[in-house]
């Protein structure tokens, strides 16, 4: 990856700095040698980050507290991690300090019935991508589909159990996007031009069932994993008190549209990095690890 000249570049401000996405946007960013601040919520999370970065504690909740975190920033990612109430203000406040937003957002535009259920937090994005095109500031939309790390949280547990994955949908077809792909493809909209407008579907490069997406799990893994059906309904039942029921409810819809299609898969990826998106057996060989008894999520 081309470098750039650290003298002359204003820092990228990472909002979500500790999040799935926003932690390896930071480590793409100080590979380019772009200089970098985080975002944090609470000043202990400061310890997880290089020590490079420029930690900043605020809340989008508050956005005044945004100010001195934005003060001489050239560019920022943003994660709506918050309430919708301050989004309008919030956005105000990044295009009055930066030349450059990029937000990660969601596929909720994209023409596939997976992605286009009712779904609370896209209408979210909807609304702050709108408040982004009205600031006339410079801007880019990063929509991953699927994030291959939800296997870490889905199925995981189960696998380092030594049992089947149990799992509603079998036959619902995604493409798992590997988080390291998104966190590239957003580093460089943040701090390479060219990007200006630009609206990136980012998913895996193939479409796999969920079933056989467990089978490439287990192969990274050198063992079978059996996968069982579950109804819907017990899906509601075990995801109680652990997830939102909208988010349930949203997902159940998405995987029921899904049967029988296959899932939207773009190359932006590799169009944008000049590299092929990792596949779901590479991002599962590579974290293996997780999936071994002993291990934490």
């Amino acid at each position: 990856m081309d470098g750039v000249n650290q003298t002359d570049t204003p820092p990228v401000l990472v909002t979500g700095a500790t999040g799935r996405i926003g932690r390896v946007v930071i480590d793409r960013l100080l590979d380019a040698g772009v200089p970098v601040r985080a975002l944090t919520h609470r000043s202990e999370a400061a310890g997880t980050l290089p020590p490079e970065v420029e930690v900043f504690t605020g809340d989008l909740t508050v956005p005044e507290s945004l100010d001195p975190a934005l003060d001489g920033a050239g560019a920022v990612f943003l994660v709506w991690t918050a309430p919708p109430q301050t989004a309008e203000a919030v956005v105000g406040r990044l295009a009055a300090h930066v030349r450059r937003i990029v937000f990660l957002s969601s596929p909720h535009r994209t023409p596939h019935p997976f992605f286009q259920q009712p779904n609370p937090m896209a209408a979210l994005h909807a609304d702050i991508e709108r408040l982004i095109a009205a600031t006339g500031v410079e801007s880019a939309v990063i929509r991953p589909g699927m994030l291959a790390s939800n296997a870490l949280a889905w199925w995981a547990p189960a696998i380092r159990a030594g049992e089947a994955v149990r799992w509603p949908y079998g036959a619902a077809e995604t493409a798992p996007v590997d988080d390291r792909d998104v966190a590239a493809v957003a580093a460089r909209t943040l701090y390479e031009d060219g990007h200006a407008g630009a609206d990136y579907v980012l998913t895996g490069p193939e479409s796999l069932t969920q079933a056989a997406q467990v089978d490439v799990i287990g192969d990274a893994l050198g063992r079978r994993i059996a996968f069982e059906e579950m109804t819907p309904d017990e899906f509601r039942s075990l995801s109680e008190g652990t997830a939102p029921s909208f988010v349930v409810d949203m997902l159940l819809a998405a995987w029921n549209a899904a049967v029988g299609q296959p899932a939207y898969v773009t190359s932006t990826v590799a169009d944008v990095l000049g590299t092929a998106p990792r596949t779901l057996h590479q991002w599962a060989a590579d974290h293996a690890t997780a999936f071994t008894e002993g291990s934490q999520p």
